[in-house]
């Protein structure tokens, strides 16, 4: 992933330097269970833990160098590991393992350390999008269908419905790091045969990872769950990015990103405000769903292993992580920073000469004897003609002979109170969403 879009907490699981210490921890694990199974003498798996190189540049460096000799990176790992260590005890690392056992072990390690962080982001996201809906909770605006005024809501319910559905993200996420936290040392073809299964569990435990059956690969079905889970959380944030996108545009002008001292909104025009961090999560979240569609594909592999998945894995699983992250974190701190304009927001609404209250009017007309059809008729009438007059509907319809609703009758369906007076179930449900 690019630097632009990596934040360091969670890019550092994924250096060379961090993903060549699990390879060395797994290794250093194994030998040590199998000392227990007496496998190994007690005194060379001690020496091996205290002469394991230090990994940093340099061992990265060395690792390199090897490799473009033995065209295998673990199989270089595992020789500068030796040598590191010396012999006779360094040719104890490794025993009874195949390449993968240590590789997929780290992945899962990586990905379930990638996932408490993006659960912990989540966790925050929610947290600032229950504080925006408690805020506005009383702040009316119009709610729109097809991008047409249809009728009154309040911001507080539509921050509430964003807060659920990011709820159920985190929910996600949590899932999919249960289902990758997962470990598989059983061998070439998945069998113990030359390894004991007590190896497995014991670096499991040590790890905090659940052993698995597997053939040579931990099945992929569970890494396409983890990207998943990332793209789905790209995609909610894509959602709310694009109402906020609408609700920036200068004929709504009912939210503003927070615009700090010094920023510029463009190179050429001064006047510019643009909506640039609702902007770049929409093209994000295009990168995380597209990242998906290959761990998908990844998980049909031939027979008890091949390494199709391989290459695209270091790609997508590192940049999935970080970009969910990144997303996360970046609309958390356009949340905390939302400029919310309530009385655009209500002369929005009004902008309408009332004809959003259409349907209690249509309700009130055949609660007074009319049949639904010919009430919808003259309601329909009766608004485009508000509409195109730029007249009050609420005057028109009073104007009607056909209209026989009394002015108590007309205040209650033109009530905006009673309109949005349910909203707060919407919010009450999503801040009953840390206590679940």
């Amino acid at each position: 992933m690019i630097e632009r879009y990596s934040l360091p907490e969670i890019a550092a699981l994924f250096t060379d330097e961090a993903r060549f210490s699990r390879y060395l921890e797994i290794e250093l694990l194994a030998t040590e269970a199998q000392a227990k199974l007496g496998v190994v003498p007690p005194a060379d798996a001690k020496h091996c833990r205290d002469k394991a190189p230090q990994v940093d540049a340099n061992f990265v460096q060395r690792v390199a160098e090897r490799e473009a000799v033995t065209d295998h990176d673990v199989a270089a790992f595992v020789d500068v590991v030796q040598q590191s260590i010396g012999m006779p005890q360094g040719a104890w690392v490794h025993h009874g393992l195949t390449s993968t056992d240590v590789v997929d072990t780290a992945w899962c390690w990586m990905l379930a350390d990638a996932g408490s962080l993006i659960v912990g982001a989540l966790d925050n996201l929610v947290i600032a999008l229950q504080q925006l809906a408690t805020t506005h909770r009383a702040t009316v605006m119009i709610g729109r269908t097809h991008g047409i005024h249809a009728e009154p809501t309040t911001f507080g319910a539509k921050a509430a419905l964003w807060a659920l559905q990011i709820g159920r993200d985190r929910d996600r996420m949590v899932s999919a790091r249960k289902a990758i936290a997962v470990c598989k040392l059983s061998g070439a073809v998945g069998t113990y045969s030359n390894i004991d299964p007590s190896v497995e569990a014991h670096i499991g435990a040590a790890l905090g990872l659940q052993p698995v059956p597997a053939t040579q690969v931990v099945a992929r079905d569970r890494h396409a769950e983890f990207l998943w889970a990332c793209a789905s959380i790209g995609t909610s944030i894509e959602a709310i990015a694009v109402e906020l996108r609408h609700l920036q545009r200068t004929e709504v002008s009912e939210v503003r990103e927070g615009f700090k001292k010094g920023q510029k909104g463009s190179s050429a025009m001064p006047h510019k405000r643009n909506p640039i961090s609702a902007e770049t999560l929409t093209g994000l979240s295009r990168v995380l769903r597209s990242n998906l569609q290959t761990g998908m594909q990844n998980v049909a592999l031939w027979h008890e292993r091949d390494i199709s998945h391989s290459s695209a894995e270091r790609i997508v699983l590192p940049d999935s992580s970080i970009l969910a992250y990144y997303v996360v974190k970046r609309l958390t701190r356009l949340i905390e920073g939302l400029e919310v304009d309530g009385p655009r927001m209500l002369h929005n609404l009004e902008s309408s000469f009332g004809v959003v209250f259409s349907q209690p009017v249509l309700l009130a007309l055949v609660d007074s004897g009319l049949s639904r059809d010919d009430a919808y008729r003259i309601v329909q009438e009766t608004t485009a003609l508000a509409w195109n007059s730029r007249t009050s509907f609420r005057d028109v319809l009073a104007a009607d002979a056909r209209v026989q609703l009394s002015a108590a009758q007309l205040d209650h369906a033109f009530d905006l109170e009673r309109s949005v007076r349910h909203a707060q179930r919407t919010i009450d449900a999503a801040l009953a969403i840390t206590k679940a």
